[in-house]
C-alpha cells in the first residue's frame, strides 16, 4: 500500500510480509549454521588451559596442522584422499550423469520417467544402508559378487577391494558415484529439456548429425549448469563423511588410506578408542576445511561463471 508524503511524492510502505515469511528460515539457519561456524572460527584460535579454560594462541594451531609430525601427515593425507574423491566424482559420475541425462531427452526413448525414477532411487537411500549393502556384497566371505564375476568370466579380478589399502578408496568412491549419480542426471536433464526445439530443428535441416547437435548447441547452452554441479560435486565430496565411516569405521582403514577431512575432524573433535578428542584442533580441522570449500566455490565465482558470462555475450 503507497502512502503520500508531505512533499506531494508517493512511497511504498515497508513490506512487513517479507519478514514475516523470511524470518523463521532465517533464524533456523542462524542457529544451526551461522553460529556453529562462528563458534567453530574461534575455538580454532585457542588452546585447552587448566581446570576447562581456554587460551588464545592465535594461529599456533594452523601451524601445528601443517607442521607438527603428529599432525601433518594425517592431515596431508586426508587431503589428499580428498581430492582422489572429488576426482572420481567429477571423471565419472559428471560424465555419465551427463550421457544419462543426453540419453532421457531424446524424443525418441520411450518410458523415460520409469528409467528416471530408477536412476534417481538410489539417491533417496540413506548412506548408511548404502554403505551396509556394498560392505556385504564385496565381502569376500559372504558376499555375492565374485560368484556374479564368475558368471561373465571375471572371477579371476575379484579382489577384498576394501581391505586393501590401494583400491579401498577407489571403490568407496564408485560407491558413491553408483549413489548420487542421479542428482547431476537430474540437473542436466532440466538443463537439456528447457533448450528451445527451434535450434534442434534448424540444426538438423542444416544436416548436423545428432553428435554435433549435442557438443556444438546443446553442450554450449548448459555449461552454466556444468559448472553448478561442478561446484555441488566439490562442496559435498569435501563434506563427505558417512559413507568411509560406515564401511571403514573412524580410523578410515587399512592405515587411514580412506581418510579424509570429514573422517579425522570426526576424529580428533570426538576422539576415538583411548584417545580423547580434542575440540580446538577439531575446530581447527573444520576451519582449514571452510576455507577449502570456500576458495573452490570463489575460484568457480570468478574464474568459471566469469568465462560462462563472457561466452554467452
Amino acid at each position: 500500500m503507497e502512502q503520500v508524503s508531505s512533499t506531494g511524492r508517493s512511497r511504498k510502505s515497508f513490506p512487513v510480509h517479507l519478514i514475516v515469511f523470511l524470518a523463521p528460515a532465517t533464524l533456523v539457519y542462524t542457529l544451526f549454521m551461522i553460529y556453529p561456524l562462528i563458534d567453530s572460527l574461534r575455538l580454532s584460535l585457542f588452546a585447552p588451559g587448566a581446570q576447562e579454560t581456554e587460551i588464545f594462541v592465535g594461529l599456533q594451531n594452523f601451524i601445528t596442522l601443517l607442521t607438527d609430525e603428529l599432525w601433518s601427515p594425517r592431515f596431508w593425507g586426508a587431503l589428499k584422499n580428498n581430492f582422489i574423491f572429488f576426482a572420481v566424482h567429477t571423471l565419472v559420475q559428471n560424465p555419465i550423469g551427463l550421457l544419462l541425462a543426453a540419453l532421457l531427452s531424446a524424443a525418441m526413448l520411450r518410458a523415460r520417467n520409469v528409467y528416471r525414477t530408477l536412476l534417481f532411487m538410489p539417491t533417496m537411500l540413506s548412506v548408511v544402508i548404502i554403505g551396509f549393502i556394498w560392505s556385504l556384497i564385496l565381502s569376500p566371505l559372504w558376499g555375492i559378487a565374485e560368484d556374479l564375476m564368475g558368471v561373465v568370466g571375471l572371477q579371476r579380478y575379484f579382489a577384498p577391494w576394501l581391505g586393501l589399502k590401494g583400491p579401498a578408496l577407489v571403490t568407496l568412491s564408485l560407491i558413491s558415484v553408483w549413489q548420487f549419480v542421479g542428482i547431476p542426471m537430474m540437473l542436466f536433464y532440466a538443463a537439456l529439456i528447457s533448450i528451445p526445439d527451434e535450434l534442434i530443428e534448424a540444426a538438423h535441416v542444416d544436416g548436423a548429425t545428432g553428435w554435433t547437435v549435442f557438443w556444438r548447441i546443446k553442450f554450449p547452452l548448459i555449461l552454466p549448469t556444468v559448472g553448478i554441479v561442478a561446484i555441488l560435486t566439490y562442496v559435498g565430496n569435501f563434506n563427505a563423511f558417512d559413507l568411509i565411516y560406515t564401511t571403514q569405521g573412524v580410523l578410515a582403514g587399512p592405515n587411514f588410506s580412506t581418510d579424509i577431512m570429514g573422517t579425522f575432524f570426526y576424529r580428533t573433535f570426538f576422539g576415538h578408542q583411548l584417545q580423547l578428542g580434542n575440540p580446538t584442533m577439531g575446530a581447527t580441522i573444520a576451519t582449514m576445511m571452510f576455507l577449502i570449500i570456500l576458495a573452490g566455490v570463489l575460484l568457480y565465482m570468478f574464474a568459471w561463471r566469469r568465462r560462462v558470462q563472457t561466452y554467452e555475450f
